[in-house]
């Protein structure tokens, strides 16, 4: 056996390949579907009009659907593998140590792409306040070919700084670049939720419409859970021309729609003020509602038959295009026991139905407004302002706003959860998260990604000495973990973060020097690119493999080694430089102690630099001894 080395192209050296994932599915349910190509795996068309029946197969331009220039190219986009990966900056984090939270500064688009596999399906509430569509400047363009590339270069970090582009009305493209920017975004992001998980979409009047049908697209229809209204505003706007723009709206959809995906209201005595009971009812106050349903007797005929009126006797019929809404059986039982009501007199032709207090549930649904009692745009800007009074940022949101969201997809057993920001701006989730954890005693973890667009060299920020966004983000997230330890001394939960931030892959790519071949040999002997530490390869290696970039990691000395326990054992790292024939026995042996004292709940997965190997022979013995003792997968970079 010898030792798998990884690529710069190879499954490991890259994010989660969704595509791949979505033939693995298609093949599950319906294997006789895939053919082979001289492309590889192909979808037989034949195959699939035969599967789903007299149902409609097009890609013709005549259908119910949002559609756009560029769409299949943002779909394309979201299916392709990242090859960046997201270095460790512990000198620029809190608590690097113990936190949970992550604060990632990068393109979003890669980054989602970077955390499809160890966050898929672990994310329990999205909220991103995107971009509006203003006509201002416009600083997520995507380029299919090189995306870190491009990001790198919009931000400054080499030479040739991309020029942001400017998305006015005039362009012609207007809605269209905007659309492109956030369908693969939103397509990504929906993988990293929960089956019970939540997305809130922030947005003005300007792309309303558009959001809620590329959400309903990515989502389904059918998950769609209503549309917020936000008063942001405690005036009316006197500029106006026609109305005041004082509201904004929040969609939300779910991954899976079910009962108790949003926390309702418990229910008080102000919503208990409807019920009365002018019968003297022996069961208590109740209240009514109608006995017919918005149906005709052709589409329920079992729901259209007569039933006797208490006083008269005589039979009493629904509306032949309303029908009764419950069973005949139901109706009577109803009728004996004096749940219907008359009347004050008795004499109503038709009934209405009782529903008692007594029997209501104890929680009531939300209303879709959100009044200045969740906070508002001048609340907002106090907010920061306090914590960053020397630092400008324009349109924040209140905490208040995110931390009535949270308590939306919260519940008295579910307060431990991931909430994903991927448009962070100055961090309001951040705080809205600590301070929801401080106010219940949660233990809610948050994923905040935000681009680190260089700013003006003429701002207060860059004055105070801020060069990107992102270091504002991070400026408040100290500052606002700091205030909500000083204001409830009592609270030991997580005010820290880890930052990472998105670059090009460790593991370098094979680009040879046609003018100078030899020198491009020379310098692919070392595989890893010069000035990445031990840290920046482990935690792309916890990406690429899946697991989670707060895991515990542990080291020990084994045969004069440095040797790195990820998760518990289910990856064992050593990327010392220079590991010797005579060496390995030593080595190997330690690290088969050390995984069964672990006890790992998987397998476990063991990487090495392939530098470091004297020669063939050690790399393929120490292979041997691992595979000898249950250790398969060993990999090298």
């Amino acid at each position: 056996m010898t030792i798998q080395k990884i690529e710069s192209q190879s499954r490991e050296a890259q994010s989660a390949d969704i595509t791949a994932v979505n033939i693995s599915q298609l093949k599950a349910l319906f294997p006789e579907l895939l053919a082979e190509s001289a492309n590889g795996v192909a979808i037989n068309v034949d195959v699939l009009k035969q599967l789903v029946g007299d149902a409609v197969i097009t890609d013709a331009e005549e259908k119910y659907g949002l559609n756009w220039h560029g769409k299949r190219r943002a779909r394309q986009i979201a299916l392709t593998p990242s090859n960046g990966t997201l270095r460790p900056c512990p000198d620029e984090s809190v608590d690097w140590a113990t936190t949970q939270n992550l604060m990632i500064e990068g393109d979003n688009l890669e980054v989602l792409k970077l955390l499809q596999k160890s966050y898929a399906g672990k994310v329990k509430l999205i909220y991103i306040d995107p971009p509006y569509n203003t006509g201002k400047d416009f600083v997520y363009p995507d380029n299919f070919q090189d995306n870190i590339k491009n990001y790198l270069e919009l931000t400054g970090q080499v030479e040739g700084g991309k020029k942001i582009s400017s998305n006015t009305e005039a362009s012609g493209r207007f809605h269209t670049d905007w659309l492109n920017m956030m369908y693969p975004r939103l397509k990504l992001a929906r993988n990293l939720l929960r089956e019970d998980g939540l997305v809130f979409v922030s947005i003005d009047d300007s792309e309303s419409e558009n959001i809620r049908r590329i959400l309903s697209e990515i989502f389904g229809e059918e998950n769609f859970i209503g549309c917020l209204v936000w008063q942001k505003k405690v005036s009316p706007s006197n500029d106006s021309q026609f109305f005041s723009n004082d509201h904004e709206y929040i969609f939300v959809y779910a991954k899976n729609k079910q009962p108790g995906v949003i926390n309702r209201l418990d229910r008080t005595e102000d919503h208990n003020k409807y019920y009365t009971n002018p019968d003297d009812d022996p069961l208590g106050v109740w209240n009514s509602t109608a006995a017919t349903c918005n149906k005709n007797y052709l589409e329920r005929p079992n729901l259209y038959y007569p039933i006797p009126h208490p006083i008269t006797g005589e039979e009493v019929w629904p509306r032949k295009e309303a029908v009764w809404a419950l069973s005949k059986e139901r109706m009577l039982e109803l009728l004996a026991n004096n749940g219907l009501y008359w009347g004050a007199d008795g004499n109503s032709k038709s009934p209405r139905i009782k529903n008692y207090l007594s029997e209501a549930k104890k929680v009531v649904p939300r209303s879709v407004l959100l009044y200045k009692d969740v906070g508002h745009t001048q609340s907002a800007t106090n907010e920061y302002r306090t914590l960053l009074p020397d630092v400008e940022f324009d349109y924040p949101k209140p905490s208040s706003l995110i931390q009535h969201l949270i308590g939306l997809a919260s519940n008295e057993v579910d307060t431990d959860f991931v909430v994903l920001d991927f448009f962070a701006g100055s961090g309001t989730t951040g705080q809205a998260v600590m301070q929801s954890n401080a106010n219940d005693g949660g233990s809610r973890k948050y994923i905040l990604v935000q681009l680190p667009e260089p700013l003006d060299d003429k701002s207060q920020a860059y004055g105070a000495g801020y060069r990107a966004i992102s270091g504002i983000t991070k400026e408040r997230l100290r500052r606002a973990g700091a205030k909500v330890k000083a204001d409830n001394p009592m609270f030991a939960g997580d005010t820290g973060f880890r930052v990472f931030k998105l670059d090009t892959s460790n593991i370098r790519a094979w680009n040879p020097d046609r003018d100078n071949l030899e020198k491009t040999l020379l310098d692919h002997e070392e595989h890893i690119l010069p000035g990445r530490t031990e840290a920046d390869i482990v935690y792309e290696l916890l990406l690429k493999l899946g697991l989670d970039l707060c895991v515990p990691i542990v080291s020990r000395n084994i045969a004069g080694k440095t040797v790195g326990a990820i998760g518990g054992g289910v990856l064992l790292a050593c990327l010392s430089e220079r590991i010797t024939v005579v060496e390995v026995e030593a080595l190997a042996q330690g690290i088969v102690a050390w995984r069964k004292e672990l006890a790992p709940a998987g397998d476990t997965t063991c990487v090495f630099r392939d530098s470091a190997f004297e020669n063939d022979i050690a790399k393929s013995n120490l292979a041997a001894i691992l595979e000898q003792y249950g250790i398969a997968n060993v990999r090298s970079l």
